[in-house]
């Protein structure tokens, strides 16, 4: 197994970085090849890495970040994408380590930050708004395809998008499957901050160095007491968005969206 580890502090793949510089945490997606593209074993490396993160007194702050300049995650790795999402039983375990990594980025007590540069696309944008904060360079470009591939799209990224952009704009971005600029994702509120590319590094070391200098238990008392503001209401049928998610997963149009993705052509629907 190769692996990618500074000091105490080990990935299981190259393909996930980690490294600690001061009090914050740094975790870069690492797949250069295929724009920083999720593949699973990126995924799984997270959640691991977090729960160290949560023990460890050092940590004030977790970044994720994308290698290189071009792409902070481009979305899934479709090298993997016929493999482990094709059949209905390997959608159940890539959803279910995806949901993992993303709710461990949601549910870690200490702050995280998404530090963007280039394309975000659809796990990207989901692992972006899992985060604290989201900062962003000027070439950012944000994406949610899922329209354009017939995929179920899980009750917890769609909820953390309303929470973070609200209703209105969520929907546009997700029945269009639209792109935006940084300039548009910070006026719907999708990013915090946004600066030129060449400020992005002094823009960071800005959060970095306020969140390190700043009292850890204020902050981290301040994101439960809003984690609590943003709970579901008890009225929430989550088996019927279980029920919703596995119907697209299972459709002749999720196969047909697959097939398209894989040909590199427009998909043609037919709602069934």
């Amino acid at each position: 197994m190769q692996t990618s580890n500074t000091g105490d502090y080990v990935s299981p793949t190259e393909r996930v970085q980690v490294r600690l510089e001061g009090s914050a945490l740094h975790i870069v997606f690492n797949n250069l090849a295929r724009h920083n593209a999720l593949s699973v074993d990126m995924w799984g490396a997270v959640p691991a890495l977090l729960k160290q993160a949560e023990h460890d007194e050092r940590v004030r702050l977790v970044v994720f970040s994308g290698a290189g300049e071009k792409a902070f995650v481009s979305g899934a790795d479709i090298s993997q994408f016929e493999d482990q999402r094709a059949a209905k039983e390997a959608v159940k375990v890539y959803e279910s380590l995806a949901e993992d990594a993303l709710m461990a980025i949601y549910r870690v007590t200490k702050p995280t930050l998404a530090c963007i540069r280039g394309w975000c696309i659809g796990g990207g944008v989901n692992v972006a708004i899992s985060c604290d904060i989201r900062i962003a360079a000027s070439d950012a470009v944000f994406s949610i395809p899922a329209a354009r591939l017939g995929l179920g799209y899980r009750y917890s990224a769609l909820k953390n998008l309303v929470d973070l952009v609200g209703v209105g704009p969520a929907k546009d971005l997700f029945f269009t499957a639209r792109r935006i600029d940084a300039a548009e994702a910070l006026r719907i509120g999708l990013v915090t901050r946004t600066c030129a590319v060449e400020d992005l590094a002094a823009l960071l070391a800005e959060y970095t160095d306020s969140i390190g200098d700043n009292a850890p238990l204020t902050v981290m008392a301040g994101k439960a007491i809003m984690g609590e503001i943003l709970k579901p209401s008890p009225e929430l049928d989550m088996q019927r968005c279980r029920d919703l998610i596995l119907g697209c997963f299972e459709s002749e149009d999720y196969a047909e969206g697959r097939g398209a993705f894989m040909e590199k052509r427009r998909p043609v629907f037919q709602g069934r």
